[in-house]
């Protein structure tokens, strides 16, 4: 039997619907309207970077945003057709087909299903977490490549001048550069002038459709310059009506031939859809459940891709217009979906007029929305590991496919992440008697203390794990050699052990064992134990030597201490030592 909470999690959007009365459902259809006027231009700006033909753009904004709602975790995230999402479509497809053609249509939709199944059975494997490992400064790197790589594609559209399809960023370049005589001024004037159009739209007000406004001075200008007669081509009128039925590719061939760049996909999907997700959960007081919205991502791109969508995902733009314009639920997707299709039955005739120049302003300004200045300044003003990365990943989009770029970045912060965390900060410490109650200091930092003959005290801050053993085994073993034969581990910041680990420290502590000492641990978290217990590791190496703090460590290990040279010490860095020592004397 099925009780409420497993039936809640078959359908999710039964966890919001007690959520729905007459007030949100009144928010909601205002954020619904705002939403199909925003992904109007943005629908068909995205197709045509994606290779496809502009309705395609506005089928996605239809399906996907409504599936993703219903089964979904965010209440306000708007999946739709997005700007790097599409430009990885082209990238992929456009090897295989001709953009626009009905082969590029039907591989596009086949990779959608594709990328929705990988993102669904990564949903039913509980695998949400895996997009905290992708760094911010992948998505920066990645956003801000993509920018670029969408600008320059679209110079030709700008220009009015012929570039070869297919064409990578460089030859694009060259072919642009090589025909700067050929400048078609005509089309270049519709161009700029819809760009600065939206700037100023967006500038007065931000709650002017800026991109609508924008197209229609950029259609107008057009048909006042001469339109076709003078080089300026329109997009063509788009059929009017609902999204049709569409049937993937399920051949052998064509599985194989996608399945690399369809995991890119929905990888970067996923990623977008949760990090735009808990953005504006942070801000909604919201909890996000990342492996439902893989569920409902993945769900969104299989279904869409039967009804002439090509791949979505979450939307930075619209999700945040979608909160900002008061919406309460996921109604506020749905009503934006059915809007959008009313104004399409009314407005398809009228976008044979919509110049293709006009669409090219209008890509350049997303494109240049894509680049996070703000947050490339301080990644490399902060950090040159997060800097490589960011350039790297950046680079790599720009020179390399897609693809490949995002698994360089992410394979490149988990190098860097993996190779700090395999050298955990070690340091000789010892009492300071310069301060109140005589608190430890690190030698490093002040190298007049002075240290006991027969203790030595060493802090590690890092996990005690397979790929950090080869770095603090280093370290002890010039603590070996050395004429102390006890040593006492702070490990107040040792938050995990693993079995290699843990393995290591009983080998660790036998060897001092054989020297004539002892090797002692104070601090360890009850956490970081748990193997040591359970594979009776600690059991091995004593549970006496394990000690709550470095004060109750000290205060023990002080009794074990040779005290013939306790007698000839002239260190005397410990309480217990002024007191043995008056007594001595």
């Amino acid at each position: 039997m099925f009780n409420k909470t497993s039936v809640a999690k078959i359908f999710p959007f039964l966890n919001w619907l007690p959520m729905v009365n007459r007030q949100s459902l009144v928010a909601d259809f205002i954020a619904g309207i705002t939403g199909a006027v925003i992904v109007l231009p943005q629908g068909v700006a995205f197709a045509m970077i994606a290779g496809m033909p502009p309705i395609y753009g506005l089928y996605t904004a239809m399906i996907t945003p409504v599936i993703a709602a219903l089964f979904g975790s965010s209440w306000h995230l708007i999946s739709g057709p997005t700007t790097a999402i599409s430009i990885v479509v082209f990238a992929a497809i456009s090897q295989f087909a001709e953009p626009g053609s009905p082969d590029f249509i039907r591989l596009a939709l086949t990779m959608t299903l594709m990328a929705g199944l990988i993102q669904f059975v990564m949903g039913l494997a509980r695998m949400g977490t895996l997009v905290n490992f992708v760094s911010h400064t992948v998505i920066v790197g990645f956003t801000a490549g993509a920018g670029l790589l969408i600008a320059v594609k679209q110079l030709k559209y700008v220009l009015g001048i012929e570039v070869a399809t297919g064409s990578s960023f460089t030859e694009t370049l060259v072919e642009i550069f090589g025909q700067l005589g050929a400048i078609n001024w005509m089309v270049f004037a519709v161009a700029i002038s819809t760009l600065l159009v939206a700037l100023l739209s967006k500038k007065i007000s931000p709650r002017i459709p800026y991109m609508i406004v924008a197209m229609i001075v950029g259609s107008i200008l057009a048909i006042k310059l001469g339109g076709a007669r003078v080089g300026i081509e329109t997009i063509g009128e788009m059929p009017s009506g609902l999204p049709p039925f569409s049937v993937p590719d399920f051949s052998e061939t064509t599985l194989r031939q996608l399945f690399p760049n369809a995991f890119a996909v929905a990888l970067l999907g996923l990623i977008e859809a949760v990090a735009i997700a808990r953005a504006i959960g942070t801000k909604t007081h919201q909890r996000i459940d990342g492996n439902q919205e893989f569920i409902g991502q993945g769900l969104s791109n299989i279904v869409g891709s039967f009804f002439s969508s090509y791949a979505g995902s979450g939307s930075f733009t619209r999700s945040g217009i979608n909160h900002q314009a008061g919406a309460v639920t996921p109604m506020a997707a749905i009503f934006a979906a059915i809007i959008l299709v009313l104004i399409l039955l009314f407005i398809a005739p009228w976008t044979a007029y919509l110049p293709i120049p006009a669409m090219g302003g209008i890509i350049l300004l997303v494109a240049y929305n894509l680049i996070d200045f703000h947050h490339i300044s301080t990644i490399l003003k902060s950090s040159k590991r997060e800097s490589a990365v960011l350039l790297i990943t950046m680079l790599s989009t720009l020179f390399l496919d897609l693809e490949f770029a995002i698994y360089i970045g992410i394979l490149l912060s988990l190098f860097f992440y993996l190779e700090k965390t395999s050298k955990p900060h070690i340091a000789v410490m010892s009492p300071d008697p310069g301060k109140t109650r005589r608190r430890f200091t690190y030698i490093i930092r002040n190298k007049e203390l002075k240290q006991c003959p027969q203790l030595k005290i060493a802090r590690i801050d890092g996990s005690i794990y397979f790929g950090a053993i080869d770095h603090i085994s280093a370290f002890f073993s010039e603590l070996y050699e050395g004429e102390e034969k006890n040593v006492l581990v702070v490990c107040n910041g040792v938050n995990f052990i693993d079995l290699a680990g843990a393995e290591w420290l009983a080998i660790e502590a036998a060897r001092w064992k054989e020297k004539g000492g002892t090797l002692y641990f104070s601090g360890l978290k009850r956490v970081s134990q748990d193997i040591l217990i359970s594979g009776g590791f600690k059991k091995n190496i004593g549970e006496e030597l394990f000690y709550r703090s470095k004060k109750e460590a000290v205060v023990s290990i002080y009794k074990n201490l040779d005290k013939e040279i306790c007698k000839t010490c002239t260190a005397r860095i410990f309480l217990e030592c002024e007191v043995e020592g008056t007594k001595l004397n």
